[in-house]
């Protein structure tokens, strides 16, 4: 019987995923498909998870923490970040929460990474920002959250300012902003006091180089976008759906 895999999410015909897990069927010769369910509520999911062919979800915006009343159990790592990426479907133990996603930036970030980096700023405060907070902690990296009201453990972006983007030389864009077809958006960071010394780093991958990007390249700062964190959460997930 062909195993489905798939994407759970809204909005979601550009998905990442669905490209890269049906290239790599075909390539490794695997009886499976990977399918999108694009669901505009996440009270739609008690139809797809129904499907008994259903090996593993990937999960994506809006649903990365919505989705977890709906599970029978969380990885502990998944539980601490607060939202999952992953679902196993465990014919014991029912559907089984993981994110993988902090795994894919730890390990497409440690590359970028220089003896100046001691803070960073993570721009947004949505799912994907938790999994970013999580890898920051385990690199022992401080971070503070940047959003549009300040907050505990949270500036605006009015409140960037000379000191602290000196100060705090990892940011991320965790926000949507830049992202096809939007491509001339871009957080409202100071960009002038970006130097060589910092890293900037896209959540986004497409477009490959986002307007965020290139206004730090400007600078003469290391710039990276998501693809790389893309394909190891994926490879991660995989692993995850077979063990």
């Amino acid at each position: 019987m062909k195993k489905i895999y798939g994407l759970l999410g809204r909005n979601i015909g550009y998905s990442f995923s669905r490209g890269f897990f049906s290239e790599k069927f075909k390539s490794e010769s695997l009886d499976c498909e990977y399918t999108n369910f694009d669901i505009p509520q996440i009270t739609e999911i008690t139809e797809v998870i129904k499907d008994t062919k259903i090996q593993g979800l990937n999960v994506t915006i809006p649903y990365k923490q919505e989705i977890i009343e709906y599970l029978d159990s969380l990885d502990p790592i998944a539980k601490e970040i607060g939202a999952i990426n992953v679902i196993k479907f465990d014919k014991e133990k029912g559907l089984i929460g993981y994110n993988s996603d902090y795994y894919g930036f730890t390990e497409s970030l440690k590359p970028l990474l220089n003896n100046t980096v001691k803070k960073a700023l993570i721009l947004g405060t949505g799912g994907a920002s938790k999994a970013i907070a999580y890898a920051l902690q385990q690199l022992h990296i401080e971070y503070t959250f940047v959003s549009r009201n300040s907050g505990h453990n949270k500036l605006s972006y009015k409140d960037l300012d000379s000191l602290i983007m000196a100060d705090h030389t990892l940011i991320i864009n965790c926000t949507p902003l830049g992202t096809h077809p939007n491509i001339l958006d871009c957080p409202d960071i100071p960009y002038q006091y970006i130097t060589n010394d910092h890293v900037l780093y896209d959540l986004i991958y497409n477009p490959p180089e986002t307007t965020f990007m290139q206004k730090g390249k400007e600078k003469g700062a290391t710039v990276a976008n998501g693809l790389q964190m893309l394909k190891l959460q994926a490879e991660k997930a995989w692993e995850i759906w077979n063990t």
